[in-house]
């Protein structure tokens, strides 16, 4: 069984950083890049953070599909929108310039959105609000992604993961934060049970047959040709609400490609027609809206504050002790884990050590 050993916060991201300089990544933009992966594992977002720094980023760019530095060019600009083209550069700086663009055309004008082609994977979606809280804003953003979903009544994957971000400013310790993907389950998450060796549970994938899958490691190679599929939120069908999952992925795919002329649906398949990799060409869209433009700061945070409150403390279902509101489990994950570190089981300590190897860090890894 696995030894988990937790290295501290500080550390794993100065590992990151010093990685992605090593591999040609300019410092400012290796800053983020590695800022954006760790505050993922902070809030427990294990799926989309240190676990993705070798087998995603520095892979694509060892493979050639991914600059390591980026050239960030202004399209098109007004004074509340922005149109970006990332030229296959580092996702997760794209995205945090483009966002803070969008946040301080929010101050100026009241609200501001940037969009976003040309872009590559970037992070876990929910650092982008949280800027836009610490702003006195409230944030969106979405993007799309990697062919994952089948459309509802059909099993080709089409469709990315296509998470839908909201994040609102609260009087709580912690923000409302609600970053989940448009599908059941998101690809990273399967990788994540990939690494730890787990089958799927029903309900998250189906396969060319229209029945659930549970082989994980076989499902993972299998939706990248297209013989597999997630389920859309609400699951398989229309009497559960599949439909609506359907509907809002496709709504972040026209947001994310459709006002910034990206690639969408298969252009994203990562492979040409000879199986070859190519580069996955992402959109994204973010959004911020100044929040004294309507109302106080203070009175917003307090009615926000009030809702999630009088939501926790109603009546629970038997046998059920808590009611938690978005953004309420990251929080405890961070009280857990602030003193702690992030947890490394053996398969991410071997990505590490790889990556410790192969680029000659001199960093010493506690494991």
């Amino acid at each position: 069984m696995s030894e988990v050993i937790y290295w501290d916060f500080d550390s794993v991201e100065e590992f990151m950083r010093d990685g992605f300089m090593a591999i040609g990544t300019p410092a400012e933009e290796a800053e983020i890049c590695a800022n954006v992966l760790i505050e993922a594992d902070k809030r427990g977002i294990d799926s989309h953070g240190v676990g993705r720094f070798k087998p995603i980023y520095l892979d694509r760019i060892w493979a050639g599909t991914q600059n390591p530095k980026t050239k960030f060019e202004i399209v098109k600009e007004t004074e509340t929108t922005v149109v970006i083209d990332g030229n296959n550069g580092m996702g997760h700086y794209i995205a945090n310039r483009a966002n803070n663009m969008a946040i301080e055309k929010a101050k100026k004008y009241g609200v501001g959105i940037a969009a976003v082609r040309n872009s590559t994977h970037y992070g876990a979606a929910c650092y982008y609000p949280l800027k836009a809280i610490a702003r006195g804003c409230f944030g969106m953003t979405c993007t799309n992604a990697r062919p994952s979903i089948a459309p509802t009544w059909g099993v080709e994957n089409m469709l990315g993961t296509n998470p839908m971000t909201w994040g609102f400013p609260t009087d709580e310790a912690f923000p409302f934060v609600l970053d989940c993907a448009t599908s059941v389950t998101q690809r990273g998450k399967i990788e994540l049970y990939g690494r730890l060796d787990k089958d799927l549970p029903d309900g998250w994938v189906i396969g060319e047959e229209g029945k659930y899958r549970n082989d994980t490691k076989q499902v993972l190679e299998d939706l990248t040709k297209g013989k597999a599929a997630l389920t859309p939120l609400g699951g398989l069908g229309e009497l559960t609400g599949g439909y609506k999952g359907y509907g809002y992925s496709v709504v972040v795919e026209i947001l994310s490609a459709a006002l910034s002329d990206a690639d969408f649906l298969k252009k994203l398949n990562g492979t040409d027609s000879d199986g070859k990799q190519i580069p996955i060409l992402l959109g994204h869209f973010f959004m911020a809206v100044d929040i004294e433009r309507f109302i106080k700061l203070d009175r917003f945070k307090q009615i926000t504050g009030d809702m999630c409150r009088q939501l926790r403390n109603s009546k629970k279902a038997p046998g059920q002790k808590r009611i938690w509101t978005p953004g309420e489990k990251e929080y405890d994950v961070w009280l857990e884990r602030k003193s702690k570190g992030v947890p490394f089981n053996d398969a991410l300590k071997k990505s590490f050590k790889e990556v410790k190897d192969r680029l000659n860090l001199p960093h010493k890894l506690p494991f």
